[in-house]
């Protein structure tokens, strides 16, 4: 493996910016997906949630939960570490987890014969965080030390995932009949 330096500065930051696309986008649908995922621990919301999609009877209401808080730390991890550049090394692990987390799924959804929709989803979806696992790990955030302004960046950001997550489930949660 190359280090980042050894490639072009055109293409260092070509790649640069790539990765950031794929982790804020990346980021913002495990945020909002885990977030989603948590709020099941409502009553009213998981017994939505199960006449949504087959497969969540398929789980305990528990595991759905903490797939749901792995899978919203891991999106915010994709974001707010690298924008802060407050621990950066952060963002390729939390990619690592989430390819985890996909891997996981897929044999989840082969081992139900889910082949029409959820295995290519997982399969896109996890192979993406994988790249930015990669590219992360070649092409690292330099780190900065924790000053007062990095770290109200890193709430404020982290503030906005959850409001922007809360909304929809939210209102979700506010019409169920």
């Amino acid at each position: 493996m190359k280090a980042a330096n050894q490639y072009p500065p055109f293409a260092t930051k070509a790649l640069n910016a790539l990765l950031w696309t794929a982790q804020v986008v990346w980021g913002l649908f495990f945020s909002f997906t885990g977030f989603g995922k948590v709020l099941a621990y409502d009553p009213a919301v998981w017994h939505q949630f199960l006449h949504q999609v087959a497969w969540f009877s398929a789980v305990p209401q528990s595991l759905f939960i903490f797939i749901g808080v792995c899978e919203g730390l891991g999106g915010v991890a994709l974001i707010v570490p690298a924008l802060t550049r407050v621990a950066p090394r952060l963002t390729p692990i939390a990619a690592v987890g989430l390819t985890v987390i996909m891997i996981l799924a897929a044999g989840f959804h082969i081992a139900r014969a889910e082949y029409h929709w959820f295995l290519p989803f997982n399969i896109v979806v996890g192979g993406v965080a994988a790249l930015i696992a990669y590219g992360r790990f070649v092409l690292p955030i330099p780190s900065k030390p924790a000053g007062a302004f990095r770290v109200v960046t890193g709430l404020a950001v982290f503030g906005l995932l959850i409001v922007a997550g809360f909304v929809p489930v939210w209102y979700q949660m506010a019409h169920l009949h």
